[in-house]
């Protein structure tokens, strides 16, 4: 057979081909060249990054007969010879099928004995965590002083099953997944040598579905070739990955937005007619969304720039998106893609979906009107308590808002009325405080501080409960603080009488009938200032300890108590009724 896939043929030859892990091949291009080379190497990252052929260039470079270079002639006897595999002294070694001990214990007798024809033994160990415990731990003392004409590179995909004794006698380099850019333009490069034609669209698609990994892009790429006849259009890509247009995928979205059920649903119907994989459609569905908010956070991006210039109906598709909107879809999409992966009907969970997610409308302008008229209204309020306060302020101060007259009155009274100043008095509790200060003393007979615990640990839900409905109520709940809770009731202390007011008045309903989905029972709310909080608190604790101090006097008056003491003790008498 003549023909070869284009991942071998376009196998890098040098470090230099070696795309998007510049990282790597420059601490490898300087090792070679200064002859600072380690006796062994471990080359771990995704499949098709380059590590078994980094580690093919480097056995040639460093048996180059041009050697010490920084990379290989790929011209030499030695270059040629290991490149087509006849040189011996060049071992590629699959250790998925040569994992038990007897193939290691082989490689650890021959490894004494001198190459034949070059001047490096190199044993290159492919899928090395496939190997068992046992060919480890024979490879351990090899490894750690092999001769000084051999060198090992283990490659894997999967380092965390490498003993930490293998990997900490190993020079450790991480391949990272092909950026897209560097692959695009490798398989430009490629497409110019072969005189292919290949759209920019389907070139988009063959790196997205290849994710950054360049052998698979490469595979993707000559399946379309040979589906395309030598034309690859954006329809062979989709026809042979199993996925949809992008333009299906702007049409459902918008469909989505917009609350068009019926016609979100035609749209799956139509995907899985057309036979696509429904995991994958998923999948794209959620690529999109990342697009869209990759476009609405970052718009200076070079990836989201280029998207926009190649793509002009993702622009009006994402413009007529909420973001907020897109973080509730991809949770959707994220719940969604974990339970199709244990169903056999994955279409259903796709309808399903595609209810929720039309059910789940973006933000109105009548929503938004509302919320500026609620906020307009909260500022109102704000203006009218402040001109309130001026008010009281201009009649303590004499009828002047600038405390002049009470200066006057200073000046002319001398030190006199500076001995018979009035001292600050505390904050007086209006005729709805006394009538709630009373409630609360009543309420605490029958607060328990298990009650208080448990209101306590639903508080941090409770807050983002108010705030998710109300961000005005949010705000002014900021101030207090849950101080008592029984059965039915509870009590808030503020710090502000402001804020007191503005959630006694306006948003009680909201906060009780929050706390009463949270605590699961039906609760009331007593909203104190926090120095009527405290007084009322002293006040019910003095009235307890009198009542307490009260039944000992009485208990001490009794005749057969007074002679149980004398007898037993005070320690040894317990009083029943």
């Amino acid at each position: 057979m003549s023909y070869q896939a284009l991942y071998r043929v376009w196998r890098p030859a040098c470090l230099s081909d070696v795309v998007g892990q510049e990282h790597i091949t420059k601490t490898l291009k300087n090792a070679l060249l200064q002859q600072k080379l380690s006796h062994a190497y471990l080359f771990t990252g995704p499949r098709g990054t380059g590590k078994t052929s980094a580690a093919k260039i480097i056995a040639k470079a460093i048996n180059c007969e041009h050697a010490p270079v920084e990379e290989p002639c790929n011209q030499c006897a030695a270059c040629r010879g290991i490149q087509d595999g006849t040189i011996v002294d060049v071992m590629e070694i699959d250790a998925a099928s040569n994992n038990g001990v007897d193939e290691i214990r082989d490689i650890r007798d021959k490894v004494k004995f001198a190459p034949s024809a070059v001047k490096y033994k190199v044993y290159i160990i492919d899928e090395v965590h496939m190997l068992s415990t046992g060919a480890f731990n024979a490879l351990l003392k090899t490894l750690e002083e092999p001769p000084k004409h051999v060198i090992f590179i283990l490659a894997t995909t999967e380092p965390h099953k490498i003993p930490l004794t293998i990997i900490s006698r190993c020079q450790r380099f991480d391949f990272k997944r092909v950026h897209a850019q560097a692959m695009i333009s490798r398989i430009k490069e490629i497409i110019d040598a072969t005189q292919v034609t290949v759209n920019d669209d389907a070139l988009a698609l063959i790196v997205r579905a290849s994710e950054g990994g360049m052998r698979d892009a490469l595979s993707l790429l000559d399946q379309a070739i040979s589906y395309g006849d030598n034309a690859v259009t954006a329809e062979d890509v989709l026809s042979i990955t199993g996925a949809v247009s992008q333009q299906l995928i702007y049409e459902l979205a918008s469909a989505l937005s917009d609350g068009q059920t019926a016609a979100g649903l035609g749209m799956i119907d139509k995907v899985i007619q057309e036979g696509k994989d429904p995991n994958r459609f998923l999948e794209d569905l959620i690529f999109f969304c990342r697009d869209v908010l990759m476009y609405k956070s970052a718009p200076d991006l070079e990836e989201v720039k280029e998207q926009l210039a190649t793509d002009d109906g993702f622009r009006k598709v994402a413009d007529s998106l909420d973001q907020q909107w897109i973080y509730c879809i991809m949770d959707q999409l994220n719940h969604f893609q974990q339970e199709m992966k244990w169903s056999n009907h994955p279409k259903v969970f796709l309808e399903m979906f595609v209810v929720q997610a039309c059910n789940m409308k973006q933000p109105s302008a009548g929503l938004a009107a509302n919320a500026e008229l609620d906020q307009n209204e909260t500022i109102k309020t704000l203006l009218k308590r402040v001109s309130e306060l001026e008010g009281t302020v201009k009649r303590l101060t004499g009828g002047s808002g600038n405390g002049h007259g009470y200066a006057q009155a200073q000046g002319d009274g001398g030190q006199q009325a500076e001995g018979n100043r009035p001292k600050p008095r505390p904050v007086q509790a209006s005729g709805k405080s006394r009538v709630q200060i009373s409630q609360v003393k009543a309420m605490l007979h029958k607060a328990s501080k298990q009650q208080l615990q448990l209101l306590h640990s639903h508080w941090g839900q409770i807050m983002e409960q108010v705030k998710f409905k109300s961000v005005p109520a949010s705000a002014w709940l900021n101030d207090c603080k849950p101080v008592a809770c029984s059965e039915n009731e509870f009590v808030l202390a503020f710090k502000n009488e402001m804020h007191r007011d503005m959630i006694d008045d306006k948003f009680r309903d909201l906060v009780e009938q929050i706390v009463s989905e949270q605590m699961n029972q039906s609760m009331s709310l007593y909203a104190l200032l926090t120095s009527h909080w405290e007084e009322t608190k002293q006040s019910f604790v003095k009235e307890q300890k009198t009542g307490s101090d009260d039944d000992k006097e009485k208990e001490a008056e009794n005749p057969v108590v007074q002679e149980a003491v004398k007898l037993f003790g005070r320690e040894l008498v317990e009083i029943k009724d």
